[in-house]
């Protein structure tokens, strides 16, 4: 194996750092980079309750000083206020969903630090994900793969991903178990070995998120209805609910007037469609209401890792993170959309999420969500 200068992503949490301890034992020269993407508008203890990234690095730091590598404290928070929370809140004020994970590994993980990295005199990168990239030696193209370990395959997250950004691209965690991981992390006695899996959206951390948007999107609260056209509350403003959300609707203890105990009338309500024009959230009762089962979906702004669009026939494709892939027939794409036909109707297809398109382990690319037809 020839022996690169690598300059790995230290975030803090395990996965990096055994991608670090992983290319320093196969004789790399690491640098670690620690990313600081977010810096809240005021520093009230509010805010310092919630940002771990003081915690993240202070952790980053330790893990490179057992490891005996250098580590770099990078400032993105500029590129990433403009490049990613910007569209966050449009799609959000329009009434989408977005996913700001997956901009922001395209903008901010694999091209500003990738531009970084570079300019330090790396060949190459490396990051904690869950993928691996492969060079198709008859093809010549670099591909994404899934991850070994399938509960924790991060490919839909990665997947606007382009040949220049995989070519100089290292994943060494995606060819194990996570299991083997943090078995490796205590082995060598790193200091984050059993430091929890950190979730959400990296710039809100743990604070409640419709906190968070309230700081930046007006409230503008309209009518609540049901199947039937009935009314039967109010929402708080339509960007602060997504399809299929259960919790925090305020009407759980709604039944009609002398309805059964234990009938259909208990069943839970779900958030099925937004009606921006009209203000009004509609809402339905059991997770398989025809409303929140789509057979079909148009996505726009399509990333194919290839730089070209796969032919049209049979794949598999994820709607969602954690979802099983789902058995589909992808149309010719045209006009920068992609149509997607699913064998079987897939479960509130939300706008302004990717549709991620893949054939076997192989993750193609895919688009945003743009509209689903319902069932």
């Amino acid at each position: 194996m020839n022996k690169h200068r690598i300059v790995v992503g230290l975030s803090g949490g395990v996965d990096s750092a055994v991608t670090a301890y992983l290319l320093k034992k196969q004789g790399h020269e690491v640098v670690g980079i620690f990313m600081k993407n977010w810096e809240d508008d005021d520093s009230s203890e509010e805010d310092s309750k919630y940002c771990s990234s003081n915690v993240d690095f202070i952790d980053a730091a330790a893990v490179a000083d057992v490891l005996g590598i250098e580590i770099e404290h990078v400032n993105f928070a500029a590129e990433y206020k403009d490049r990613v929370f910007a569209e966050f809140l449009r799609e959000y004020q329009a009434g989408r969903t977005p996913n700001p994970d997956i901009l922001c590994n395209a903008e901010i993980k694999f091209k500003s630090f990738l531009d970084h990295a570079m300019r330090l005199g790396a060949e190459k990168i490396a990051t904690g994900h869950y993928a691996r990239v492969r060079h198709n030696v008859a093809s010549g193209s670099h591909e994404l793969l899934k991850g070994l370990d399938a509960s924790k395959d991060q490919s839909y997250f990665l997947h606007r991903l382009n040949q220049a950004q995989l070519s100089k691209t290292m994943f060494p965690v995606g060819e194990l178990q996570k299991t083997e991981v943090r078995r490796i992390a205590d082995e060598i006695g790193l200091p984050n070995a059993k430091k929890k899996d950190s979730t959400g959206i990296c710039f809100i951390g743990e604070r409640p998120f419709r906190d968070f948007l309230n700081r930046y999107i007006s409230k503008e609260p309209g009518p609540i209805k049901d199947a039937k056209g009935r009314t039967i509350g109010e929402h708080v403003g339509l960007s602060f609910y997504t399809l299929g959300q259960r919790q925090g609707l305020g009407i759980g203890g709604l039944k009609a007037k002398g309805a059964q105990k234990g009938g259909g009338e208990h069943a839970p309500w779900f958030v099925a469609r937004k009606d921006m024009a009209q203000n009004t959230l509609w809402v339905v009762q059991g997770h398989d209401h025809p409303w929140l089962l789509s057979s079909q979906l148009i996505a726009q702004d399509l990333s194919w890792t290839t730089g070209q669009a796969p032919a049209a026939g049979a794949y598999g494709a994820k709607t969602r993170y954690r979802q099983a892939d789902a058995d589909c027939i992808l149309d010719a794409t045209h006009a920068g959309s992609m149509g997607l036909r699913f064998s079987d109707a897939q479960w509130a297809v939300t706008p302004g999420q990717s549709a991620v398109v893949y054939d076997g382990d192989v993750c193609l690319g895919g688009g945003v969500i743009a509209s689903a037809e319902k069932t």
